[in-house]
């Protein structure tokens, strides 16, 4: 097969959009290395560059449907992904990191109380397990803005919905969890 008979971009991101996972996967492969490369360059290191680029195409296979390749290739596109992910990424490192800072100066405990690590353990795994029984879509709102950070707008446009559909469903998912955590204590 000839280089000319080849499926250009904008052909393969066609097919992609239209849900072939066959042209996606042929996109992936073309692109995986460079925006490695570049999350790599981003954030610093190999574990954090592996998860940019996974999210870098996840974001890109959920956006495809209503993109308008406006060249020939589909890196700066991704390239652009893979810079919002990457900053993402840092910033919630950068609060976790102040957080758990400021946390442990404070919490550090004297000594250890087993009956306490217990204690916490079982509401651990209550709260695991209810936000496990939760819906797919619940789980994600609960994932994005609990545990990830997003506001609710930004929640509401990573998985498609209204921004009142994650406020609404993330109030109820509190509510359940507080549930717990009181039946729990």
């Amino acid at each position: 097969m000839a280089d000319d008979d080849l499926p250009g971009d904008a052909e393969l991101v066609a097919r992609a959009a239209g849900g072939s996972e066959h042209a996606f996967r042929t996109l992936y492969r073309a692109y995986v290395r460079p925006v490695y490369w570049l999350a790599h360059g981003l954030v610093g290191n190999p574990a954090d560059a592996e998860e940019v680029t996974q999210e870098t195409f996840l974001v890109a296979w959920r956006k495809l449907p209503g993109l308008d390749l406006a060249g020939e290739s589909l890196l700066p596109w991704l390239a652009t992904i893979c810079r919002f992910q990457s900053a993402n990424r840092i910033r919630r490192q950068r609060r976790d990191r102040e957080h758990t800072a400021a946390a442990a100066d404070e919490t550090l405990p004297s000594t250890v109380d087993v009956e306490q690590q217990v204690i916490d353990d079982r509401l651990a795994e209550a709260i695991l397990n209810a936000v496990a029984g939760l819906g797919e879509l619940d789980r994600a709102i609960f994932r994005l803005c609990a545990t990830e950070g997003y506001a609710y707008q930004a929640a509401a446009d990573e998985l498609g919905v209204a921004h009142g559909v994650v406020r609404n469903r993330l109030s109820r998912i509190r509510t359940r969890l507080r549930t717990v955590v009181k039946e729990s204590t």
